[in-house]
């Protein structure tokens, strides 16, 4: 008889939107928003997170009453409120308004994480395995197509002014004839050329300026500034000299809205639009603080887009979909943007694959294109549909197959996608997520505490919508005749030599404002009797502006020379080819000290990191107590700290070392550990369009505009710095 009833209370169940009662007492009470308050799963509500009353009311949420039909509320003291859900990993507790759905096997599952396995296709037990001959449906219409908005359940206090910026936010207008649902409900398309249309865009030209062109255009943003450093500036006349290096720094000019003296660097009409496609997990795992964290950060990034800046949506768990095409950021897209992302709840597995799948997609497709492009991608997990299969036995670590085939750097197709990935908490799959950025020629970041997710999307925002140059080639070419290029040594960036080592180049890609770059170049430096000077290598620049869409030719951007005498007497070397020599011992040091630690030698790696420091210590830039070297020091020891044991480099240490040989290798700034905070000495490759941002987004966490913590960013060279 009592699985009968069952089976009647669920049939009377389906099909239907599932809605947790108001007692009696509160569902006569409106809220200030003119509708009644509910609770459901961890969606929170495009009116509870735009609207200044939706947070920071007083209201407190209503108790549920048990309900008649086959969607269970847990009852105090029910042997349910102890269990644990199978598929978000959450306990199932009474009075948090979660409807319980109790299966034919009597396995018990929170509703909105069992209808969402289910849509998916699965209609077997997750615990057992039994098949259902009677499943759990969701309307597709949901409570906000009938005004009644979702509530965050996340437990913080009223006054949380972490939850400032979400106030600060201006109700929508909300369209009753069209349903909110309709953003991220709609069947996709099969091709995304549904992007929204870019109004009064250049078109790209293929003209080619010179230095003296660029600098009598008033559109142009500035030329690149190049300096080149010997490692001695002389050698003698008889003497010969292997390995001699050659540094070439790099340094990319400010954005328009700087050489103005404005205080918003990166304001719309002064650097080029961005076409940006967040990726986004929300399994399981993201359940409770974090997505409401990631909500929160989600809405600093729409609010700090501009107008001509598009961005596009992709939520994945077991699948993954796009919320909303490419959309600009005017006040009626970033509406829309937040109440999607504000829809969104936590269920389900990890499938990165699929998720960049989509999102590639999406800018692939697209009819236009904004100069500058990109993916964020976050996960706290390891993805379970390619590199471990469900069920699997033995997983495969081929971390290229997540990433699609078009946008890897290696593909001849060219495309310049760079996928910024974010490692959320000490579970998500570090490797992985390293693979993916260095593949796609993007940064890792490793999000340690959860709160700093904010200040990591806003250092990487603050950059892509500070970019001034783009496609930068670098060419070094010898001019002595007797010369030849040793080596060429970039980091990530690709480098290519002729054959007779007479002429190499770097592919250097895209810089942000004020954004450094430093390649060492190395030869052997032959006896030379016959003049009192030698020259070594020229260097010229070839890149794109942004904002013009012209390619700037720097013909004569440098040549480097040094003096032939007889007599040299004791020569001291360039401070600045010492310090540029001590981060990429440091980068190798970390690289071999990461292989020891994966084949399990954890005290071979501290040794080599510890080896590593104490040589740093003796250099000369070091001893001079230069900053760089200072934070290269810091960052050694924390790793040495981190690889204590296996329990410790598993948790975080794998992930930290990971996101700095990311910030190294492409000489840019990543998140890990506290490098946000500004006391921390690892802020190198900081721009300070990047320190504004985050400032910016430090402030509004706080509540409290004023006064403004600034962050002081880690330069490569002192700012009065002049070639030797």
């Amino acid at each position: 008889m009592g699985s009968k009833w069952r089976k009647a209370k669920l049939a009377l169940g389906l099909n239907t939107c599932l809605y947790v009662p108001q007692t009696t007492e509160e569902s006569s009470s409106p809220s200030p928003n003119g509708v009644v308050e509910s609770r459901h799963s961890d969606a929170v509500s495009s009116s509870s997170l735009l609207s200044p009353t939706g947070i920071g009311s007083d209201r407190r949420p209503t108790t549920p009453t048990p309900s008649s039909s086959g969607l269970r509320l847990p009852k105090s003291g029910s042997k349910s409120s102890k269990k644990t859900c199978a598929i978000c990993l959450t306990t199932m507790k009474p009075g948090h308004g979660h409807a319980i759905f109790t299966a034919e096997c009597s396995h018990s599952f929170h509703f909105h994480c069992i209808t969402s396995n289910v849509k998916h296709g699965n209609q077997i037990c997750p615990v057992c395995r039994a098949k259902w001959k009677e499943v759990p449906f969701q309307n597709p219409a949901s409570d906000l197509s009938q005004g009644i908005p979702r509530i965050n359940p996340v437990n913080w206090p009223r006054d949380d002014a972490w939850m400032t910026v979400l106030r600060q936010i201006p109700p929508p207008r909300v369209d009753v004839s069209r349903p909110i649902t309709s953003l991220f409900h709609t069947p996709e398309p099969v091709i995304f050329d549904d992007d929204e249309s870019l109004d009064n865009q250049p078109d790209i030209s293929k003209n080619t300026t010179s230095v003296e062109d660029q600098s009598s255009n008033n559109n142009c943003i500035g030329i690149i500034e190049v300096k080149t450093y010997p490692e001695v500036p002389a050698v003698e006349r008889s003497s010969s000299h292997d390995n001699f290096s050659v540094l070439i720094h790099l340094k990319a000019p400010l954005t328009s809205a700087r050489q103005n003296g404005s205080r918003n660097p990166v304001s719309q009409n002064s650097r080029a639009p961005v076409d940006l496609v967040t990726v986004l997990d929300v399994s399981g795992s993201m359940a409770g603080t974090k997505l409401a964290l990631l909500k929160r950060a989600m809405g600093f990034v729409v609010q700090n887009l501009g107008p001509s800046d598009r961005l596009s949506v992709i939520a994945f768990s077991s699948t993954a979909r796009r919320l909303f095409p490419l959309r600009c950021m005017t006040d009626t897209g970033r509406q829309q943007a937040l109440q999607a992302v504000n829809s969104l709840a936590s269920n389900g597995g990890t499938n990165i694959a699929e998720a960049l799948r989509k999102g590639t997609k999406v800018l692939v497709d697209r009819k236009s294109k904004n100069p500058v492009c990109s993916i964020i991608l976050l996960s706290d997990g390891q993805d379970t549909y390619i590199v471990t299969s469900p069920g699997g036995i033995h997983p495969r670590t081929d971390y290229q197959s997540l990433l699609p085939i078009s946008i890897r750097r290696n593909n001849a197709a060219g495309l310049h996608i760079p996928v910024h990935t974010f490692g959320f908490g000490a579970d998500h799959d570090a490797a992985s997520m390293h693979s993916i950025s260095e593949i796609s020629g993007g940064t890792f970041s490793f999000i340690e505490a959860e709160s700093v997710i904010q200040d990591a999307f806003a250092q990487c925002i603050g950059g892509l919508l500070s970019v001034v140059v783009q496609e930068l080639t670098v060419r070094i070419e010898c001019v002595h005749p007797s010369l030849q290029l040793g080596s060429i040594k970039a980091g990530s960036y690709r480098t290519s030599m002729m054959a007779d080592a007479r002429m190499g180049s770097i592919d250097a890609g895209d810089l942000y404002a004020e954004e450094e770059r430093d390649f060492l170049v190395t030869m052997n430096i032959p006896v030379d009797k016959s003049s009192n000077e030698m020259s070594l290598v020229k260097v010229r620049c070839l890149y794109r502006d942004p904002i013009t869409k012209e390619m700037v030719n720097l013909n004569e951007a440098g040549e480097v020379t040094i003096e032939r005498p007889e007599v040299a007497g004791q020569l001291v070397v360039s401070m600045e080819v010492d310090r540029q020599r001590n981060r990429l011992h440091a980068a190798e040091a970390m690289a071999e000290a990461r292989v020891a630690a994966e084949n399990g030698d954890l005290a071979g790696a501290v040794s080599l990191l510890e080896s590593c420091r104490q040589a740093l210590a003796e250099t000369t830039s070091a001893r001079a107590g230069n900053r760089l070297c200072v934070a290269l020091a810091a960052e050694l020891k924390e790793m040495q700290e981190r690889m204590g044991n296996r329990r410790a480099y598993e948790e975080t240490g794998r992930a930290y070392v990971l996101s700095g040989l990311s910030s190294h290798s492409w000489q840019r700034a990543t998140a890990r550990g506290d490098s946000t905070d500004s006391t921390s000495l690892l802020q190198s490759y900081q721009t300070p369009s990047m320190v504004d941002m985050v400032t910016r987004s430090q402030t509004m966490i706080l509540g409290n505009p004023s006064p403004r913590r600034t962050l002081s960013s880690v330069k490569s060279f002192p700012a009065k710095s002049q070639p030797r």
